[in-house]
């Protein structure tokens, strides 16, 4: 029998934004480092983005080691440029589906991200949210938003999940986890949590929930 669902943890990237990773390689690839994937992926980061991620670093500090580890003399505009590039678009029937489904669900956030995105991603919420009648504060979905950078840890690592319902006082077994990145997935079945993992072209919309 499976637990009835009381709260939803929503991912970000690729679940209620559109995310294309081969954009910000191509464009770190046009800024001369050809070997960005061995560096970042969806999948995989390496220290220095995981220290971005988990808020060990500023992005000054982080715009300073790039250029350390790539030996290339490109800007803090350009290096923006190119890690944003993979952030796309709030589908506007997205949006509404979400503000639905915080009337039925206590709904959270769990993103890995970091201080440069959160900027750029709330930008493009800010411009969308008008033209659906939206409040312009991405976060007023949410009961409570987590990312990383500001919580200080990431999926798909246990403590990770754990701090997060433990500081929102939520019951795992009553709480969804929707995820488009496996090993999220599996670190949330660890941590104790319901799941769903979105692939093969679904979207939240297709869930019926």
């Amino acid at each position: 029998m499976v637990t009835p669902v009381k709260s939803i943890i929503f991912d970000l990237g690729g679940v209620l934004i559109n995310l294309d990773y081969q954009l910000t390689r191509k464009a770190f690839e046009n800024l001369g480092i050809a070997n960005f994937n061995d560096l970042y992926t969806q999948h995989h980061a390496n220290p220095l983005f995981e220290q971005l991620e988990v808020g060990a670093i500023e992005p000054e500090d982080f715009y300073n080691k790039l250029r350390e580890t790539t030996g290339l003399t490109i800007t803090n505009g350009q290096i923006e440029t190119a890690w944003n590039a993979m952030l796309l678009d709030f589908p506007a029937e997205r949006l509404a589906w979400l503000d639905q489904i915080k009337n039925k669900y206590n709904i959270y956030l769990f993103s890995n991200t970091n201080a440069i995105h959160y900027k750029a991603f709330t930008t493009i919420y800010a411009q969308t949210a008008p033209l659906v009648g939206l409040n312009p504060n991405f976060n007023h979905f949410f009961k409570t938003p987590y990312y990383s950078h500001t919580l200080k840890q990431r999926k798909p690592e246990v403590a990770a999940f754990e701090a997060v319902f433990q500081d929102a006082n939520l019951d795992p077994a009553h709480t969804l986890f929707i995820d488009d990145t496996i090993s999220n997935i599996e670190g949330a079945q660890k941590a104790g949590l319901q799941t769903i993992f979105l692939s093969g072209g679904l979207t939240v919309m297709d869930l019926g929930l």
